[in-house]
């Protein structure tokens, strides 16, 4: 195990892109007169660390880049298909030792738990350690995150080869190809822990997940809600839930 420095800089980098396939320019939907990446990118502020939009090259992702500089966030523009080479890019540009790696379609992530998994990550002082909530799904879609270091990031940059693992980002190391990577989930537990969490989706994906998304942030607040209280949203109104319950997560390589 090889320790980290004394005082890792840890930064939250989010991949953006409005060409997405399901729901194409998800991310620049509005709801409550705001976009779904603003959202998103309030959310990731309130965790009190740097953050940074990882986009690409891509001229249909300009407004991505024109509403990030307008919230002074900054932006890393790198390959479309290589996702991996785009975080190992934006990592090094912003001179991170750390990174919490999530996805700019889960507009209500969590501050608190994203910030308790990177205060979990710093205490196990292990760079080889990659630590997420979602590698036994206990948490809604919509809540994940992955933090690793950047040197096993680059060690992934340099070696993967799978167009699965350049496309996908971490599955070079949640797979452990390299055989030396630490593997760590944190589940959802205690009093506020629902049973049925693992199987609500707060993520934005398809047009059934746009619907339960504008009913949650339109008429519950869901904007200034934590994990705990959208959950028990979701468990008191099914007919909530059940507006995208059908949907299938896309499978590692689609």
């Amino acid at each position: 195990m090889e320790q980290l420095k004394a005082d890792p800089k840890v930064g939250i980098v989010t991949q953006v892109r409005v060409t997405s396939t399901r729901l194409p320019a998800k991310v620049l939907l509005k709801v409550a007169g705001r976009t779904y990446l603003e959202h998103h990118l309030d959310r990731l502020q309130q965790t009190g660390l740097p953050v940074v939009v990882a986009t690409t090259t891509n001229h249909d992702d300009d407004p991505v880049v024109e509403l990030s500089a307008e919230r002074g966030v900054p932006v890393f523009r790198g390959s479309e298909d290589d996702v991996l080479s785009r975080f190992a890019g934006a990592a090094r540009e912003h001179g991170l030792d750390g990174i919490v790696r999530v996805t700019s379609d889960c507009p209500l992530i969590d501050p608190a738990i994203v910030a308790a998994g990177v205060d979990r990550w710093r205490a196990e002082n292990d760079s080889d350690l990659y630590v997420s909530n979602c590698l036994e799904r206990t948490y809604p879609r919509g809540m994940d995150f992955e933090i690793f270091s950047t040197a096993r990031l680059y060690d992934a940059d340099a070696k993967a080869t799978l167009k699965a693992d350049r496309e996908h980002v971490t599955s070079y190391l949640h797979q452990n190809r390299s055989g030396d990577v630490h593997l760590l989930n944190l589940p959802w537990s205690g009093a506020a822990a629902s049973p049925n969490a693992a199987q609500y989706r707060l993520t934005l994906d398809t047009a059934d997940d746009w619907k339960l998304l504008d009913a949650l942030i339109e008429d519950f607040d869901a904007t200034h809600l934590n994990c705990a209280e959208l959950v028990a949203i979701l468990d008191q109104h099914p007919e909530l839930a059940a507006l995208n319950a059908h949907i299938e997560q896309k499978k590692l390589g689609e």
